[in-house]
Parts: C-alpha cells; sequence; structure tokens
C-alpha cells in the first residue's frame, strides 16, 4: 500500500506539532512506519534559512521572504520527503506549500497565484493526499503563543500585527474551500485530544479507501 503525505497547517499557536506527534504514536501504534518533518529548518540547510527568516530583527521584504521558504521546501522536498515516501514511510509535516500561499500570499499581500507557482516548481508538483488545517482565532492562538513558558520569545513572523494574523487565516481558510476534497478542517479551540482521534480515524479511513498501487509526480 502506498504511503501517505499529510501536511499539517495553520496559524501561530493552532497546535501543529503536539497534533503531529499524536498523530506519528497513532500510527506507530497501528504498526505503520511514519516520519515526521516540520518546516522551515528542517534540514541542516534549512536550519541556516529558517535563522534568517525568523530568528532576526532585520526586515525582510516580502518577495525575499517568499523566496527564502521556497528554497528552504525544494531542499526539504528533495532531501527528505521524497526520500522517505519513496521508502514507504508515512510522512506528517508540520507545515508546506499553504503555509507559503496563505502567510506571504494572504498576509503579505503578494500574488497568491504567484507564490502558489513558486511552490509548485519547488515541490516539483508534490501535493499532500491529506491536508489538516487546524483553524483557530487569530487572537486565541497568538495568546497561546505568548503563555509558551520553553519559548524564549515570539519569532519574526509571530510578532507581526494581529491583521497579518487574520488575513492568514483568512488565506488558508480560502484555500481549503477550493480543495475540500484534500483538506480536513478542524476547530483548534477544541480538546486535544478530541482533534487526534478525529485526525487519526480520517487518516486510518483514508489508509483503507486507498488502492493497491498509486503514482507520484
Amino acid at each position: 500500500m502506498p504511503p501517505l503525505f499529510i501536511a499539517f497547517e495553520g496559524g501561530e499557536g493552532s497546535g501543529k506539532s503536539t497534533q503531529v506527534e499524536r498523530l506519528q504514536a497513532a500510527l506507530q501504534r497501528l504498526g505503520q512506519p511514519v516520519f515526521a518533518t516540520h518546516e522551515p529548518g528542517a534540514t541542516s540547510v534549512g536550519k541556516a534559512i529558517r535563522a534568517l527568516l525568523l530568528e532576526t530583527d532585520e526586515p525582510i521584504t516580502p518577495r525575499s521572504e517568499a523566496l527564502l521558504f521556497a528554497a528552504d521546501r525544494a531542499h526539504h522536498v528533495e532531501t527528505e520527503i521524497r526520500p522517505q515516501l519513496a521508502a514507504g514511510q508515512h510522512v506528517l509535516c508540520d507545515r508546506y506549500v499553504d503555509s507559503s500561499i496563505a502567510y506571504q500570499g494572504a498576509g503579505r499581500a503578494l500574488s497568491v497565484a504567484e507564490v502558489a507557482r513558486l511552490s509548485r516548481w519547488a515541490t516539483e508538483g508534490l501535493v499532500p493526499d491529506l491536508t489538516v488545517l487546524l483553524d483557530i482565532p487569530a487572537d486565541q492562538g497568538l495568546a497561546r503563543v505568548g503563555n509558551r513558558a520553553w519559548q524564549v520569545g515570539p519569532d519574526r513572523l509571530e510578532r507581526e500585527q494581529l491583521t497579518f494574523h487574520e488575513r492568514v487565516r483568512a488565506g488558508f481558510l480560502a484555500l481549503a474551500g477550493q480543495h475540500p476534497e484534500r483538506y480536513l478542517i478542524l476547530d483548534a479551540t477544541r480538546p486535544v485530544e478530541d482533534l487526534a482521534a478525529e485526525i487519526a480515524a480520517a487518516v486510518q479511513a483514508r489508509l483503507a479507501a486507498q488502492p493497491e498501487s498509486e503514482g507520484r509526480p
């Protein structure tokens, strides 16, 4: 049975990382091979790009920001995601193409079509089988970020104004509305365990419905 590529998307404080961990554990309990990763910064090259993007106070122009995220993603897909899928591993990714479209397209007011085209080129057209969108009002998500005791401080994107994050949320919801067949939209204000159970059930249903063989671009 071919492996699944599952992306987790959502605004700041939506709980993506937590749900990636929960789904990874659920699949492992079922004996499924699974690899969890994230963007940006999953590779050694990506870590350097992440530092440029998020761990600086220097202003970055919107187009430069979009290109840096695309560079991280291109390297990530070629060196991590595709090889893991080819090895038969399910891949769970905390952020993927939709984050660029929502943050740099809707958030930065760049052309959504151009950002999407850049992302398709960077990934050679690799699209997730399922995208889990954890939707949360921007103000509630940012409040969660502020309450993270382990975090040194908000990164460059987290420091953006509320209106920016509201545009990002609207961008995610618009994408999900355009491609409802590959999205699972969940209210991220619900209890963590309830969300985890619903995600696991949706993924198990996808596994059960998969054909015996399936090609990837």
